[in-house]
């Protein structure tokens, strides 16, 4: 019998998939066929590839770690206590701003199906209702959060699935010609890469949560690699049924689902995408109040920010560091300043990425076992990095500057931790 009160196989996969499927796939197959006509689906393929490498990555250093902290622990194991806090400084603050965006996200699409929460009132009303209802079911347990996440996840996973099932029967051939615009360049190549990267983000948060869930050496691994290639196939699918309904008129489109279930199944799928729409925001808003304060957690442990964040209530939840994350997003809810963050979010993302790929080559060279190898050596994780790389170069640097600079904040926050970590051992021993 598995523990009531952590998360099995099953709900960490569906965590997982909530963690990633967001607003990316409702919003992004448009843009996307503006930059690169049919020839977007091929980009998806090109980043799917990345993913599922840095996937393969993430499973291999997962098994060998049951705390949390995810990205953070794989980092300060491998390179040191200050690059671990760097990355894990920039997953809690990069969590919590994207919670705060994605409570937005969720009263804007509501908005338009009920124009009352346009009001301003009424927006922060909800969205301050979000974020507190969230954090007090997290703080009543695990398994509060796990079955509410579950609903959730299949939830939004009901309307994507019968979008492709009944739009495929309506893709018509000519609508995937030219598969490649004519003048391709390397720069809108990257360009396109880089935006559909942003929908495949999320898979890393899966292990933040490693001590609340069910063997997590064995589990974690499975999970990560099933929940990506599942996700993998509805975005490319999706988007093969977009561009095979719409055609070009999916370039012009800024709810590129929404619009081509209009056109197989009339007013009523265009109610229903939406619908589906407020569920995966729903949904992944649940995923970041259950994954964000785990990330403060683990920094907690290890004496980067103050212990008592990482105290737990009877029901065995960090009660303290839910509180925390709650309380820092909601002004930035409320601020409602988020249109840059679409734009750096994928950028920002590689701080957890990279370090996480050269993790697999250090920590193999220490004989650390995992429940899981990445095939061919360290060639999966070179090409990892090494893409990575490419995709930054190509980015503006408007986009470099916001998405990495966070990291500079990190510096003085780790030297003062330090330092008040320091004078306490020394009271202490006096």
């Amino acid at each position: 019998m598995g523990d009531k009160k952590k998360l099995g196989l099953l709900s960490i996969i569906l965590l997982g998939i909530n963690g990633v499927i967001g607003t990316g796939i409702f919003l992004l197959p448009g843009k996307a066929m503006k930059l690169m006509g049919p020839g977007s689906i091929w980009v998806y393929f090109f980043d799917m590839l990345l993913v599922m490498a840095m996937t393969l990555c993430f499973a291999e250093v997962a098994g060998i770690f049951n705390k949390n902290g995810g990205p953070y622990i794989y980092a300060k194991e491998a390179f040191g206590e200050f690059v671990g806090f760097e990355v894990g400084i920039m997953k809690l603050a990069i969590g919590i701003i994207a919670w705060a965006t994605f409570a937005v996200g969720f009263t804007t699409v509501l908005a338009s199906i009920w124009p009352a929460v346009a009001n301003t009132s009424v927006k922060s009303i909800i969205q301050i209702s979000i974020i507190l209802g969230l954090a007090i079911i997290n703080i009543l347990g695990v398994s509060f959060a796990k079955y509410l996440n579950n609903i959730m996840t299949i939830g939004k996973l009901v309307p994507l699935v019968f979008f492709i099932a009944a739009g495929i029967f309506f893709v018509k051939g000519g609508n995937f010609t030219p598969m490649f615009p004519t003048e391709v360049t390397t720069s809108s190549f990257a360009s396109t890469a880089i935006l559909i990267f942003f929908a495949f983000t999320g898979f890393e948060a899966i292990a933040v949560a490693a001590e609340d869930m069910e063997n997590p050496k064995k589990n974690l691994p499975l999970a990560i690699l099933i929940t990506m290639v599942l996700v993998s196939i509805i975005y490319i699918l999706v988007q093969v049924v977009a561009i095979g309904t719409l055609g070009a008129k999916l370039a012009a489109s800024t709810t590129p689902v929404a619009d081509s279930a209009n056109t197989f199944l009339g007013g009523f799928g265009g109610l229903l995408v939406t619908i589906g729409t407020l569920v995966s925001i729903g949904g992944i808003n649940i995923a970041e109040s259950f994954i964000i304060p785990r990330s403060a957690v683990a920094l907690a442990d290890d004496g980067l920010l103050p212990r008592s964040i990482a105290k737990k209530n009877k029901a065995g939840t960090p009660y303290i560091a839910i509180i925390v994350t709650a309380v820092l997003t909601i002004p930035i809810a409320l601020s409602g300043s988020f249109t840059q963050l679409a734009a750096i979010s994928a950028i920002s993302r590689f701080t957890q990425y990279i370090p996480t790929c050269l993790a697999v080559i250090v920590l193999r060279k220490r004989n650390l076992k995992s429940t899981f190898t990445v095939p061919f050596g360290p060639v999966l994780p070179i090409l990892s990095v090494g893409v990575s790389c490419w995709l930054l170069t190509q980015a503006t640097k408007v986009q470099v500057t916001w998405g990495l600079g966070a990291l500079v904040i990190g510096v003085p926050l780790y030297f003062i931790m330090k330092k008040g970590g320091k004078s306490v051992e020394n009271n202490k021993s006096c």
